[in-house]
């Protein structure tokens, strides 16, 4: 499979091209400056491209079976930069005929009871609440789109490097802890759960889940 990939020097997007490339499909990774970009593979391309841009995007993925975008929201980032850059994506991804884009998401719209988000809880860190309140407005923004395959992928509330154990499970807008009352998954973990998706479609146009 032909996959584009958005975010590919993130932490996850890190895990997310590894686990693509492993599973031999062809990968172009898309990013500002590709001479930064020191991966070397035979299924990987590395390309010019802005996801703030739409004629950039497309330009990037055309020919391409799936996008996948593992950009995120950063302290720095201005509240409402990541709706922009969600709308540019879709539009970009339209305007390509890319019909399937998988976006990572946050935990943070996650319910953990029902109709009480995780962000909304008192224990839950203040300095994580405007990216939480980004990846809300940008998952709402993919609710909205019906002429698209889309999918947007939250992972548990603690999401690091780790062990590639193979072994989680899924949700769809439920916050899941395991046995001890923690919600967590390694970064490899959830690119295999993305990964899944991607060859075996099973969360059309909505947002799904990852933890232990």
């Amino acid at each position: 499979m032909n996959i584009a990939l958005f975010g590919a020097t993130g932490m996850i997007g890190q895990r997310v091209l590894t686990e693509a490339l492993q599973r031999n499909h062809h990968v172009t990774v898309i990013v500002r400056d590709p001479d930064r970009f020191t991966i070397a593979h035979q299924n990987l391309q590395v390309v010019p491209g802005d996801a703030a841009d739409p004629d950039s995007v497309a330009k990037a993925v055309a020919g391409n079976d799936v996008v996948i975008s593992a950009l995120g929201p950063s302290p720095k980032d201005d509240p409402g930069s990541m709706v922009q850059l969600t709308r540019s994506l879709i539009d970009g991804v339209r305007r390509a005929g890319v019909k399937r884009l998988i976006a990572v998401g946050g935990a943070g719209t996650l319910e953990v009871a029902p109709g009480v988000q995780l962000m909304n809880t008192p224990e839950f860190p203040v300095n994580w609440k405007d990216i939480a309140l980004a990846h809300r407005d940008a998952l709402e923004v993919y609710k909205t789109v019906d002429d698209l395959d889309w999918t947007n992928v939250s992972p548990a509330a603690f999401i690091a490097p780790g062990q590639r154990t193979g072994s989680y499970r899924t949700g769809i807008d439920q916050l899941i802890k395991d046995d001890k009352g923690e919600s967590r998954i390694s970064a490899e973990d959830f690119a295999i759960a993305l990964l899944e998706e991607v060859e075996h479609p099973r969360f059309p146009r909505q947002r799904f889940s990852v933890a232990y």
